[in-house]
């Protein structure tokens, strides 16, 4: 594992290393916005549990705080956090998006780029892009985009989205999103023709090994995901 890094210049707000961790807060927490745990950080950011509690513990003594961090407990986002993480999300996913729609990068490809550049762009450059790209509201692994005023768009209405591993056998749903963490996963999942609005349906759960054979779209072609990939699909029954 890589430590931390630190924020640049004693600057915490605008700090990559700050960004991160305010942005996997976010993402972690999800809508509901529960409490989440540094070893959640620490796995999500591939980093050492220790260097997330001292950087918690800065974020906690910035001024204004941007996080609210109980010790043993776990940490929320202050006010001033989720703004800022929803402004970093933002960049991210609109970056993410452009470099697909706009210049033609692979799916699978757009993720470390958006990592690289979400930091460093300007507000105005930010509306430019989403202007220009029709102001989207989800990216192309079907993440929602934060609007200028941090609200979210919803998804389809109905339950919420839940991994493909708890479906039921014989049970139909649209893919809502895909995890972007893993290039070999996304390369994989297009290849299959699995993608965000793409109907799947859970033929068979096969025992001892935990593969799923699910039919993907009208196909009559069965296709086998292993347990990580079916619970890195969010789907959508309703």
């Amino acid at each position: 594992m890589r430590d931390a890094k630190e924020p640049h210049g004693g600057r915490s707000p605008g700090s990559e290393a700050t960004d991160d961790y305010l942005k996997a807060i976010f993402e972690i927490g999800g809508r509901e916005e529960r409490m989440v745990g540094s070893k959640e950080i620490a796995s999500h950011l591939e980093i050492t549990a220790a260097s997330v509690t001292n950087m918690l513990q800065k974020l906690a003594a910035a001024q204004p705080p941007l996080v609210v961090y109980q010790k043993h407990h776990g940490v929320n986002l202050s006010r001033a956090g989720k703004k800022r993480a929803l402004e970093i999300v933002r960049h991210h996913r609109l970056i993410e998006t452009f470099l697909a729609q706009v210049l033609g990068y692979p799916w699978d490809e757009v993720h470390q780029e958006a990592e690289r550049l979400e930091h460093f762009i300007s507000e105005r450059f930010e509306e430019r892009i989403a202007a220009k790209l029709g102001h989207p509201e989800f990216d192309p692994h079907g993440h929602a985009i934060p609007a200028l005023d941090g609200s979210l768009p919803g998804g389809a209405p109905g339950r919420a989205p839940q991994a493909l591993s708890q479906l039921k056998p014989g049970q139909t749903a649209r893919v809502a999103s895909v995890s972007d963490k893993d290039p070999d996963m996304l390369r994989h999942l297009a290849a299959e023709g699995i993608r965000p609005g793409i109907r799947l349906t859970l033929s068979e759960r096969l025992p001892f090994s935990g593969s799923f054979q699910v039919r993907v779209g009208k196909s009559e072609k069965l296709c086998s995901l292993s347990e990580p990939l079916a619970s890195a699909i969010l789907v959508a029954t309703k």
